[in-house]
């Protein structure tokens, strides 16, 4: 039986094996003893080597081993680089190592990983011989030095390239964050942190890399400011990716700025802070915010200030066709450059803004192509959110088959993910494809289930909104109704947000039809799309009111009563049917 085959057979990695002769030298009775047995065979430069190489999570690439196995050239016998390879060979021959082509590198290197008894055993001889710091500190040192070289391709046509080198390993990198932050290195954690947050960003892996990321910024210590200004740029992306209302980023925004004015080599993702302090100094100082990074000579920076000028246009309620137009320009930027996650971006916030025009099948496939290149890098938690909105764009175009196999796939995609804005997503969408469906108890379990995923920010105000104004719908009576719809304009009203507003207004204009409100709630239609700024045909609520307030008045006073909406104020007409 091979080491191999031991090690996979033991539960307890030591134990007395259990098969074998009675009468059999006691030395082969323990798997201990037959990896004594094999290491007193070692030659002192092989033990030096083996017991390094314990310092490694998921095997190690010949570049790192060299580094490592040869940390400290000075003292006596000390591997030198050259000789790593013949000797990680003969611990391979030796069966001590295992070896396996990495086709993730594209050059079919070798990598050489320990089975977990032998690191295990290896690891004890590290530490026997007082040089499991001096490991930890060349195996950091390298992933360090390996993510930060890595960092800037990550936003070039390059990045599948580094995000390959990066990915095989992953386990390293995350091992020496963790042992960074357990030996309380600050600088060390930090520094870590802000070379590879990218890097978990994109690849899939957001709940693993927010967590040690954060649990960086919570060593004490003296930190350079320009990795305090990055690390807390980080955070920020990763707290302002989900639904909650921009309080929980600020305080992280003002720590990035702060840091990065006093920085005098920022990374050029620190351009991006500058517009978000702005924003928060001089909320209606928004679209100039943006605008004053269009000029910025990272043209990655451009593209995405570009893209969020669009947004931001939206979002305000001045959309016009601009926000549409900045949102070309940026996908012309991002295909120029080849970063496939900018181009995912673009085309989604395009896809939403088609439909919004009601050209659902041309929104579905923006959503493809925007799946099919962000798939490409490995950034699964947007593949989740992207499917489950071209699932609503299916549904809305009258496809129901498609809209289930797109619910399908962002199911598929979410096994395993624990990243939980990207599973309030598929939540959130499933209750609404249920009570399009006429599903209301199944939406009302999405509805759970998304709160659930939710936690604390549930009760922020923008989702407290959305929540109510969901529940606006699903209730049984018009008690209930009214209670949700009050409990979403208070709520949308404390956000403030353009978009959420619209959208509560069309809930309460759905109250005012079950009241027999049908010009009030004409009026309400038209109210919301003043606030958003253009109409939104991907709101089925919207049509289906519209279609019922037209069959009750007829096409002459709907007219009339939708130029009263238009120009009367939208809190007051929101207040009267609340009232009522």
């Amino acid at each position: 039986m091979t080491i191999e085959q031991l090690a996979n057979r033991l539960d307890d990695r030591f134990r007395l094996l259990t098969s074998g002769s009675r009468t059999a030298w006691p030395r082969h009775k323990t798997l201990r003893a037959v990896v004594d047995w094999s290491w007193e065979l070692l030659t002192e430069a092989e033990r030096m080597a083996l017991r390094r190489l314990s310092v490694f999570s998921g095997g190690a690439s010949l570049e790192a081993a060299e580094r490592i196995c040869a940390a400290s050239a000075v003292e006596q016998g000390a591997v030198k680089p050259d000789e790593v390879l013949e000797l990680l060979t003969s611990l391979a021959e030796k069966s001590l190592l295992v070896t396996e082509g990495d086709g993730a590198q594209g050059d079919g290197a070798l990598r050489y990983r320990m089975l977990g008894t032998i690191k295990e055993y290896a690891a004890d001889r590290l530490a026997e011989a007082a040089e499991s710091d001096l490991a930890r500190q060349a195996h950091l040192g390298y992933f360090t030095e390996l993510s930060e070289s890595a960092e800037p391709h990550l936003r070039r046509a390059e990045q599948l390239e580094w995000l390959a080198r990066l990915a095989a390993d992953h386990d390293n990198i995350g091992a020496a964050t963790r042992g960074a932050i357990a030996a309380g290195e600050a600088q060390a954690a930090m520094r870590l942190a802000a070379a590879a947050g990218w890097y978990w960003w994109l690849c899939g892996r957001r709940s693993e890399g927010f967590e040690l990321i954060v649990a960086a910024t919570r060593i004490p210590g003296e930190v350079t400011d320009e990795v305090r200004a990055m690390v807390y740029a980080l955070v920020v992306n990763f707290v302002a990716s989900g639904r909650g209302d921009g309080h929980e980023a600020a305080e992280w925004i003002h720590r990035a700025y702060l840091f990065s004015q006093r920085s005098q080599h920022g990374n050029p993702l620190l351009a991006l802070v500058i517009p978000l302090e702005r924003m928060l100094q001089a909320p209606g100082a928004a679209l100039s915010a943006w605008e004053s990074l269009l000029d910025n000579e990272d043209p990655w920076v451009r593209a995405l200030a570009r893209l969020q000028l669009g947004k931001m246009r939206i979002t305000l309620g001045r959309a016009g066709w601009d926000g549409e137009a900045d949102l070309e320009l940026s996908l012309a930027g991002f295909r120029a450059l080849g970063e496939r996650f900018g181009i995912s971006f673009a085309l989604s916030e395009l896809a939403e803004q088609i439909a919004k025009r009601g050209e659902f099948a041309g929104a579905s496939e923006l959503y493809e192509q925007a799946v099919v290149v962000v798939t490409e890098i490995g950034a699964t938690e947007d593949v989740i959110r992207m499917r489950t909105r071209q699932a609503q764009m299916y549904w809305l175009n009258g496809d129901r088959d498609a809209s289930a196999a797109a619910i399908a796939e962002a199911e598929r995609s979410a096994d395993g993910v624990t990243w939980s804005y990207a599973l309030v997503e598929l939540a959130l969408a499933k209750a609404d494809l249920a009570r399009w469906g006429g599903h209301d108890e199944e939406a009302r379990r999405q509805l759970g289930v998304a709160t659930t995923f939710l936690g604390g920010d549930a009760e922020l105000a923008n989702i407290r909104a959305e929540l109510h104004d969901v529940l606006g719908y699903l209730a049984g009576d018009l008690t209930q109704a009214r209670t949700h719809r009050v409990a979403a304009w208070q709520a949308a009203s404390e956000a403030g947000l353009a978009p959420v507003i619209a959208k509560v207004i069309v809930g309460v204009a759905d109250l005012a039809l079950r009241l027999g409100q049908h010009e009030q709630a004409a009026r309400l239609l038209a109210a919301s799309v003043g606030v958003r700024g253009l109409p939104d045909r991907s709101d089925p609520d919207a049509g289906r009111i519209e279609q019922a307030a037209r069959r009750h008045l007829g096409e002459a006073r709907l007219a009339e009563v939708t130029r009263e909406g238009t120009q009367a104020s939208w809190p007051e007409l929101v207040e009267a049917t609340l009232a009522s």
